[in-house]
């Protein structure tokens, strides 16, 4: 019966549809899986709409449209997506369940501020809150556009109106986890949970890669200020990562960062096998963040992050010894894929910078920003920022966060004078 009904609706639902389509692939370049989960969730908010006009006995202003934009920010963490689909359930469930235009205005209206107000949520308080605002912002709409009702039609109207906010983030709340699972998407509360040192992968690197976490974690720090620079995901920047070594963990002793006390075991062995020995911690890495089941959008961090780049050390030794009548630059470069996101392309960039700073013998300011300029300008005529949208003034933007962030790191120190006539400073030894 339900679909009878939606076949008999106006033109205009099928014309809205196309339009919010056109939009998400010319403008936002989302994929078709997108757009089909968006659809999806708009199907459902229909539903809603309908029993509530036909077999509910409730007020049709419950109707929770603010519902479908909010979910839709937790997710996609994209405001200008939730503007479009503030318009589109707006527009669509007026015309379906007969809202005049004020009307339509007014759920817009609290669509977009709940969407503002859940964009970078961290704590459950968000949801009270945004519920809360979406509450004000209806009544308020609603009062500017209706301002002769009488006090039995506003009671009627802006104690649903109001309720209808707390509704819609309670339905936020309690379906978020649901959809994040059947979409594969990842908000920013599975985040912070993946960004606890408890988690079992993390604890693994720690105990067994202790220079790797070491390593990670300073990449971490710059690939969040960098995206946050910018205007990127920083927090999925961060996490990302923290993942991104840990195929390392299989063959600790192979990576510089950990070879605390213990020789280069690279000496003694050919450059062929150093090189099988490098790019297997990508597909080991795979496997693991598979074996613990880390979200698809985590797991593009650990082959991206290295893109298709040129395993340059080993490929040069390989020269040095005669070894590459055999082997060509092709075999010395990563498997890929290049980072095909802004958040996979900061983390390359600053996995690559810094381990060449750690490797300067001094830090000084103008020797860091050299050498991060030199790192980033290398991976950029490589071609391996060809598939990520990163603009140029972007590149230049995180090239200064980093520079910022290193010196920060690295900045000296006063020395302090020694004490003189024997003293040691030891107030304990008087």
């Amino acid at each position: 019966m339900i679909f009878c009904y939606f076949a008999e609706l106006s033109l205009l639902i099928p014309l809205f549809l196309l339009f919010f389509g056109l939009q998400l692939f010319y403008v936002r370049k989302a994929s078709w899986r997108t757009f089909l989960h968006l659809t999806f969730l708009l199907v459902l908010l229909m539903s809603a709409a309908h029993l509530l006009k036909f077999y509910g006995a409730f007020s049709l202003y419950y109707t929770p449209i603010a519902f479908v934009p909010m979910l839709a920010t937790l997710l996609y963490n994209d405001i200008q997506l939730s503007w479009a689909l503030s318009f589109m359930a707006s527009g669509v469930i007026g015309l379906m369940i007969g809202f005049s235009l004020p009307e339509m205005v007014v759920f817009f209206m609290g669509s977009v501020c709940g969407s503002y107000v859940v964009q970078k949520a961290r704590t459950r308080e968000v949801f009270i809150k945004a519920g809360l605002y979406v509450g004000i912002v209806h009544l308020v709409s609603s009062l500017l556009i209706h301002m002769d009702l009488s006090l039995e039609n506003s009671t009627k109207v802006l104690i649903p109106l109001a309720v209808n906010g707390i509704i819609c983030s309670m339905i936020v709340m309690g379906t978020s986890r649901i959809f994040e699972y059947i979409f594969g998407e990842i908000t920013n509360f599975t985040l912070l949970e993946l960004s606890d040192s408890s988690q079992p992968l993390l604890q693994r690197l720690v105990l067994e890669a202790p220079g790797t976490y070491h390593h990670s974690i300073i990449v971490a720090n710059l690939a969040e200020s960098a995206a946050e620079r910018i205007g990127a995901h920083s927090l999925l920047t961060r996490v990302g990562a923290y993942y991104h070594d840990v195929g390392k963990i299989e063959k600790p002793g192979y990576f510089t960062e950990n070879q605390m006390i213990t020789a280069n075991k690279h000496d003694d062995l050919e450059p062929s096998m150093s090189r099988l020995v490098i790019l297997n911690h990508i597909k080991e890495g795979i496997e693991l963040a598979k074996e613990y089941k880390l979200n698809q959008r985590i797991l593009d961090f650990i082959p991206e992050h290295h893109g298709t780049s040129l395993i340059h050390y080993f490929y040069q030794k390989a020269l040095a010894e005669g070894e590459t009548g055999e082997v060509g630059e092709e075999d010395y470069r990563y498997p890929g894929p290049k980072p095909r996101s802004k958040e996979t392309a900061i983390v390359m960039l600053a996995d690559s910078v810094e381990g060449a700073t750690r490797a300067l013998e001094e830090h000084t300011p103008q020797k860091i920003e050299d050498v991060v300029r030199k790192v980033i300008n290398n991976k950029f005529i490589d071609g391996q920022l060809d598939e990520c949208n990163l603009t140029l003034r972007e590149i230049d933007a995180i090239a200064s966060t980093f520079v910022r962030v290193l010196s920060a790191m690295y900045h000296s120190r006063v020395k302090y004078p020694e004490r003189s006539n024997g003293h040691n400073g030891n107030k304990s030894s008087k």
